[in-house]
């Protein structure tokens, strides 16, 4: 089996109020704050412009719909043998 790296975070509800205002905005449908945004956490403005060029890549432009969208990040994603 692979070994993961393990990577601190500040933990959603323990955060300052500044960081607890970004993990509040950026929670998806279900509640939760995505694993590849908390990474971020320990660096808050990483976190912003991660959070930026996300949103600006799955719906910024009305060119593709999400779906097809998220399908390029499938695609993408197989091509460089990522695990997420």
């Amino acid at each position: 089996m692979p070994r993961r790296p393990w990577i601190d975070v500040v933990a959603d509800g323990h955060a300052p109020a500044d960081l607890q205002a970004m993990y509040d905005e950026m929670r998806d449908r279900r509640g939760h704050v995505d694993h590849i945004l908390s990474i971020h956490s320990l660096h808050p403005a990483s976190l912003r412009t991660h959070w930026t060029m996300y949103r600006d890549a799955m719906v910024g432009s009305k060119d593709l719909s999400r779906a097809q969208r998220e399908m390029i990040g499938v695609v993408v994603s197989a091509v460089n043998r990522c695990e997420y």
